[in-house]
């Protein structure tokens, strides 16, 4: 559902009102008095919420939508989501364990190699704070640990 909701939501201006037509139950004149609304100033993202809200309602729920909305939200403000997976690693030699193979061993980077690119380019960031390290050594504990934008693991270090 949130994939979904993201997606509309992703879609240029000019497209919105083709699948408006194409995809929503409004009826047409619904559809033109909600143009009219956006051509005299009117945010079209609050049209595109509403469309990705009714297309995911329809697959899903409106429950779900309602949920991919605030998570959405969330994202776009910086936020973690509320579900996200949980990996529980053993610690290394010495009660710590590489940040490379903290998100190799977490399923968030293919290779530690891989790992290594993406904390060169700044797109790791454990509990919020941008990994800048490769030798970064977490200790036994719990952590929040992103890649990207939309990668995230509750990482446990046992």
């Amino acid at each position: 559902a949130n994939t979904m909701f993201a997606k509309v939501l992703s879609i240029s201006d000019t497209l919105m009102w083709r699948w408006y037509t194409l995809l929503s139950f409004k009826s047409l004149a619904q559809i033109e008095a909600l143009q009219a609304e956006v051509a005299a100033g009117r945010n079209p993202k609050d049209a595109k919420v509403m469309l990705a809200k009714e297309i995911t309602a329809r697959f899903h729920s409106a429950q779900a939508a309602e949920a991919a909305e605030q998570d959405f939200v969330n994202r776009s403000r910086g936020g973690v989501p509320d579900v996200i997976p949980e990996v529980t690693l053993a610690a290394g030699e010495g009660g710590v364990l590489g940040i490379g193979l903290v998100l190799k061993q977490a399923g968030l980077a293919p290779s530690t190699s891989e790992a290594n690119r993406l904390i060169d380019g700044g797109g790791v960031r454990v509990d919020s704070g941008v990994v800048g390290d490769k030798g970064l050594k977490l200790k036994a504990g719990t952590y929040v640990v992103q890649v990207g934008k939309r990668k995230f693991a509750r990482v446990t270090l046992a």
